[in-house]
């Protein structure tokens, strides 16, 4: 559902950028954020938005920022009625940001807000519609989510295709060109990172170091991640599928093999005991069977749910709609 300011009730005028900030119990950090980004926004001299999308926090988010709001005019607060996830929360705030460019960016100050004015100045000059804020250096995090980054950015690449920028995550900004193709998109488990590139419009880099996290807990840990790689891969590519048909194709041959050399075994009069060998056989065969049994599960998955036709969040309150502070719902898709 996209919002026009019209139906906001605000002014026709169009602010000129648009920033999205998805939001999830992120009462510790809010304040460093505004701290650093508001002086960036103020000083590209171009009237702004910036669009908060509560993702269903159950902390004191929504009060840091109903406080925000009163002392940052410029500052909107899109409330979901439960956590519907980063993508979901992304997706809200998509499709209600008014801006001729949207930047979306996460709260945590790992992406520094100061490379927003690069990414304008580079759309505005080059006539591009995406541009990717890519990571050059990782070093800040940890080990672990290094070896775990690099291991998606090759499987990913390697199955949807190069125009995948490396390291480029949510950090990126859109034309409005691009915005509006986003949202006529029916996807119901949508991946920017993948979907953005896949659009094929005129895109740019801007790089940067990685920041630590200024303050509070990541909100992605190892189980939101492994959602994530599924969702990218079984989103793109049938590739799952082909490969479970050649596990297939190898577990049959594996068999006909085994089976040419129990028969010669038993021409040659040599019958050893084979409970070790039967065992293994068994077990890798189940084992192939259910990892097939999972890729089709995946699949299966995303079609019941694109059926049941659900909207993938709900707006409880939006501020720039509702001027009286009075909690309404809208659904998205």
């Amino acid at each position: 559902m996209n919002v026009t300011s019209a139906d906001c009730g605000q002014p026709s005028s169009i602010p000129r950028l648009s920033v999205v900030v998805p939001v999830f119990n992120e009462e510790d950090v809010l304040p460093l954020f505004t701290q650093r980004l508001r002086p960036v926004l103020d000083d590209l001299g171009v009237t702004y938005e910036v669009l908060t999308v509560d993702d269903g926090s159950r902390d004191a988010t929504p009060a840091v920022l109903d406080m925000m709001r009163r002392q940052w005019p410029q500052l909107r607060v899109v409330r979901l009625r439960r956590n519907s996830g980063h993508q979901n929360a992304l997706t809200a705030g998509l499709h209600r940001a008014r801006g001729e460019y949207v930047v979306s960016i996460d709260v945590d100050l790992q992406d520094p807000p100061e490379v927003i004015a690069e990414m304008l100045s580079l759309a505005e000059s080059a006539g591009l519609d995406v541009v990717h804020g890519v990571r050059t250096d990782r070093s800040t995090d940890s080990l672990f989510k290094r070896w775990t980054a690099a291991l998606y950015y090759r499987l990913v690449r390697r199955v949807v295709g190069a125009s995948v920028p490396h390291n480029a995550g949510d950090f990126r900004l859109l034309g409005r060109t691009a915005v509006d193709a986003l949202t006529e998109l029916p996807e119901h488990l949508p991946v920017y990172r993948l979907l953005v590139p896949w659009l094929g419009l005129p895109s740019g880099e801007v790089t940067y170091a990685r920041q630590p996290r200024a303050a509070g807990r990541s909100k992605y840990p190892i189980a939101k991640m492994i959602r994530l790689a599924l969702d990218s891969v079984t989103g793109f590519s049938a590739a799952p599928l082909r490969v479970a048909t050649w596990l297939g194709c190898a577990g049959i041959a594996l068999c006909m093999a085994s089976g040419v050399a129990v028969v010669a075994a038993y021409l040659w009069g040599t019958v050893v005991p084979g409970w070790t060998s039967m065992f293994v056989a068994l077990v890798f065969l189940g084992a192939l069977q259910l990892l097939c049994l999972g890729l089709l599960g995946e699949y299966v998955a995303r079609m019941f749910t694109t059926m049941q036709g659900r909207p993938p969040y709900v707006v409880t309150f939006d501020s720039a709609v509702s001027s009286r502070n009075r909690p309404y719902a809208t659904t998205g898709r």
